[in-house]
């Protein structure tokens, strides 16, 4: 997985309301983005557009919440999640997006990331889970979440979206 670097422990807060949007072609290469990422990113389009987008990967991100995410949107199926995003000069965001597949004439032609701020507890789930996940104490294997039923074939997002408890009783054992 691609480190980014440098890093520092300063958090750009997302502005109620504001919605990021980026478009990559089907490997995950940057097609467009709005003045909105841009702006909260500290990157230019000449630095976004035409490279991966994992670009603005934050190294604390687990793999494994980047490859449900692929796994998501390979099955043609839309993916949600709580992502923690780095800036240009190693700031970090957080953000909800909401990935989906684009389609023409029945084929899926690009991913289309839509993003709004988190809340503070959708941001303190997801922290736990992806330090979780980072040193090996949780997996998101389906094996992970059969005690969970319900939740076995769900993804990254609606995993963190599901209730709370069911949340706590998934990390915890």
């Amino acid at each position: 997985m691609k480190v980014n670097m440098p890093v520092t422990n300063n958090e750009i807060e997302m502005k109620d309301g504001d919605t990021l949007v980026s478009k990559t072609d089907l490997k995950g290469v940057v097609t467009y983005c709005n003045q909105g990422f841009l702006d909260i990113s500290g990157f230019s389009e000449q630095e976004l557009y035409g490279k991966s987008h994992n670009t603005v990967r934050h190294p604390d991100m687990p793999a494994a919440a980047f490859q449900d995410l692929w796994d998501t949107l390979r099955a043609n199926k839309a993916w949600t999640g709580i992502v923690k995003n780095r800036c240009k000069n190693g700031d970090f965001y957080w953000v909800k997006a909401n990935v989906t597949p684009v389609r023409e004439n029945g084929r899926v032609v690009e991913y289309m990331s839509v993003r709004s701020k988190p809340t503070a507890k959708e941001i303190t789930d997801a922290e736990t889970l992806y330090t979780k996940l980072n040193s090996g104490e949780a997996s998101l294997e389906p094996k992970f979440w059969q005690k969970l039923n319900v939740l076995n074939k769900l993804s990254l997002g609606k995993k963190l979206g599901a209730s709370s408890l069911a949340f706590m009783v998934s990390i915890a054992t």
